[in-house]
Order: C-alpha cells, then structure tokens, then sequence
C-alpha cells in the first residue's frame, strides 16, 4: 500500500467520523430537549400556582432574572 493512499483512507476516515459524530450530537441534543425544555414563565406560572400562591408579573420577573443570574 503506497503512502498517498494510506493518508487519502486516513482522511477520508477522519471526515466520516466528524460527520457521523456531528449527526449523533445534534440528534442527541434534540432528545435532551425535547425531554427536558428549558423553564418558561408559563412553567414557573403554573408551579407557583400549585403551591397556591397567585403570580403576578413582577414576581414572575424575579423569578426569571434570578434563573437568568444563576444560569451564568
């Protein structure tokens, strides 16, 4: 097997797996969340609500820019 070839299998081998390896991801990030979306207000809305407290906006806000601060 001559050199050229050897490199030409290699390269090809190496875009194949970055391919395949981007598809997986991508589809796996998908599934994830799809699985578990991130938390809307609506979300937070109807929690609060379950604990029977009535969410106003601004505590809905609150709630939110504190997820936010966290978050990063």
């Amino acid at each position: 097997m001559n050199l050229g070839l050897a490199i030409l299998l290699i390269v090809i081998a190496l875009i194949g797996g970055l391919v395949l390896g981007f598809f997986l991801a991508r589809s796996y990030m998908k599934k994830y969340l799809q699985d578990n979306p991130p938390i809307s207000e609506d979300m937070i809305r109807s929690m609060m609500a379950q604990m029977g407290q009535k969410p106003s906006s601004k505590k809905l806000n609150q709630v939110m820019a504190n997820m936010r601060s966290k978050k990063q």
